[in-house]
């Protein structure tokens, strides 16, 4: 099966992708490899949160977008390659298509190297390298975006569940061809 998207990461940035994604009805297929450095974090700076473990927040964030019908796989991407219109993941574990790809894999760019997408130095304190996307979170293959630490923006889980959602929403406007918006409303 061929999902619409596929999300390698679920950490803030991941997992915020595959809310909007999920929510937005796409198929959504999130691939994680457990490794993200939120699970050591203590976080009081989330807004909406007065205190939280990052293993709580990576949990909440996952069950939100799996309430929406992402799927999550364990499992580390390998090899990321162009199929037909869309793209390849290939894993360990097995094989993934999709339309579109969304790199959320925070401080690690290998997977990115590997596919020949375009990296820059890092700007942030202790982050070498990042992905060379715009500010919509395109990369330099096209279908493929970056969203979070690995984009470059702040590793603040504020900053990057954001981005996430930023750059699923731009993903999923593409997908229909018209600007998405997500509002929804208190019920009387």
């Amino acid at each position: 099966m061929a999902y619409d998207i596929i999300i390698i990461g679920a950490g803030p940035a991941g997992a915020s992708a595959a809310l909007f994604s999920a929510k937005a009805g796409k198929s959504t297929l999130v691939i994680d490899s457990d490794q993200s450095v939120t699970k050591r974090a203590w976080i009081e700076n989330h807004y909406g949160v007065d205190g939280i473990t990052g293993p709580d927040l990576v949990e909440i964030g996952k069950k939100q977008a799996t309430k929406f019908g992402a799927e999550f796989v364990q499992g580390k991407a390998t090899q990321l390659s162009q199929a037909g219109e869309g793209f390849q993941v290939t894993t360990e574990n097995g094989t993934y298509e999709g339309k579109y790809v969304i790199l959320a894999t925070g401080l690690s760019v290998d997977l990115a190297e590997v596919s020949g997408i375009q990296t820059k130095p890092g700007t942030e304190p202790r982050i070498k390298t990042v992905v060379d996307a715009d500010a919509q979170g395109n990369t330099s293959l096209k279908g493929v975006w970056a969203a979070g630490t690995i984009a470059g923006v702040s590793m603040h889980t504020i900053v990057t569940s954001g981005d996430g959602a930023k750059v699923a929403i731009n993903v999923i406007s593409e997908l229909n061809g018209a600007r998405y918006v997500d509002h929804d409303v208190l019920k009387a």
